[in-house]
């Protein structure tokens, strides 16, 4: 199957951007801009681990719920997703509600309780567990890479903490020509953890460790392969231990390849596609394994709302103190710290992959987390490299569907997101 360069691109730089950064960090749009880079992008972070703020189960306030519906309802237009999933967690209440399609075909209503493919949120996953079992005293940030995997460009000098900061140097695995075409060739293929890293491993380094900021999927398969050599389990089992039992996420796991639960939504995505072509492929069932712990599990809207908090404030998940080095490591410019993104006191991640699109974010100066789920990874606005449907449903700034979606909440809320620009 033939692809474009914009497409080629998309898979190396765009398809899995994040809060706080993209691929493409060398550039002066990564930074963060404002009174928190300043004062650190959390404000405060003492009072965010020591805060017991009761989280209500009661709705949303009704002239609230209306404007969140008019803001989803007018962004998604804009957006080339047939539909999106919503959930927001307030002091004063709790909305999670679908809009739209989740099978343009048939015409079946998305629901809120669909399965998606998260990507990229996988990372903070892996993150959280990397700090956990530092935590437990089983391994140290500080410890090289080479203690446990052996065969790592610069494995000497690498350390954990640059892996889980993107300060490794190592090139992302989905740089390589070859990678990307056979991954397009037979997208339902299976791969392994060790595949991947033979193939970031063939790539040079792009710059010594440490020096500077590049976003890579082989530093987090390289965790999740420290995190089974350390604890002796599989990734999933040590997830399931760790995270999901802990904070009751019973629809959120790890999946391994083609498999989905149900319900879920159809995805589509350009990538792949013929050059030129507009016509968006059905990637529902592309292979999870490509991206493993850096970005193969699956989840919910629901589930998602209580791990956003958790994920911000550790409670239920790491110790005051270990939360509080998570939540001071997020440098200037870059804006991203240990397996998490921050811009302007929202605390997050994003993850795309081909046929979905996942915004998980927590704003520390509210107490508000919000989730956005919606079934493409189609690229809509003013957009040079992403490509896009045609005709193309906005033309303000390029902005991925789930980003576009969670801007325009985080308004209604009352604290303006402004995600880094999208090429």
């Amino acid at each position: 199957m033939r692809r474009s360069p914009a497409t080629a691109a998309v898979i190396a730089v765009a398809a899995l951007l994040l809060a706080g950064c993209s691929a493409a960090s060398t550039s002066p749009a990564t930074t963060v801009t404002g009174t928190a880079a300043a004062a650190g992008c959390v404000a405060d972070p003492q009072r965010l681990v020591s805060a017991s703020v009761p989280q209500p189960g009661t709705a949303l306030p009704d002239a609230l719920s209306a404007q969140v519906d008019a803001a989803v309802t007018s962004a998604l237009a804009q957006t080339s997703a047939s539909g999106a999933m919503v959930g927001i967690q307030t002091p004063e209440g709790r909305l999670v509600r679908a809009y739209g399609v989740a099978d343009p075909a048939t015409g079946r209503p998305m629901t809120p309780d669909e399965h998606q493919r998260i990507g990229s949120v996988t990372k903070t996953f892996t993150g959280t567990l990397v700090d956990q079992l530092a935590q437990q005293g089983r391994l140290s940030l500080d410890d090289t890479i080479d203690r446990y995997v052996s065969g790592v460009p610069n494995g000497s000098q690498i350390t954990l903490r640059m892996l889980i900061t993107m300060t490794s140097g190592l090139a992302s695995y989905t740089l390589s020509e070859d990678v990307v075409s056979r991954w397009f060739a037979d997208p339902a293929a299976s791969w392994t953890p060790e595949q991947l890293l033979q193939d970031a491993f063939a790539l040079p380094p792009l710059f010594p460790p440490g020096q500077r900021f590049d976003y890579s999927n082989t530093n987090f398969v390289l965790l999740g392969v420290v995190i089974e050599k350390v604890t002796g389990k599989p990734y999933a089992t040590v997830l399931q231990e760790q995270i999901l039992q802990p904070l009751g996420l019973s629809q959120t796991s790890m999946q391994a390849g083609t498999e989905f639960p149900e319900p879920h939504a159809v995805g589509t995505s350009l990538q792949g596609v013929p050059e030129g072509s507009h016509t968006p492929l059905n990637a529902t069932d592309w292979n999870a394994s490509f991206t493993w712990a850096a970005g193969g599990m699956v989840s919910t809207v629901p589930d998602l709302l209580v791990y956003g908090r958790a994920l911000a404030s550790g409670q239920g998940l790491l110790d005051p103190q270990t939360q509080l080095q998570r939540l001071e490591a997020f440098p200037s410019p870059a804006g991203y710290g240990q397996g998490l993104g921050c811009i302007d006191g929202w605390i997050g991640h994003t993850g795309e992959l081909p046929g979905y699109t996942t915004t998980l974010f927590y704003d520390t100066t509210s107490d508000t987390t919000v989730v956005v789920a919606t079934n493409t990874d189609i690229a809509s606005g003013s957009c040079t490299v992403s490509p896009t449907m045609s005709p193309n449903p906005s033309d303000g700034p390029c902005m991925g569907s789930a980003v576009r979606v969670f801007t325009a909440l985080s308004t209604v809320l009352g604290h303006t997101f402004t995600p880094n620009p999208m090429s």
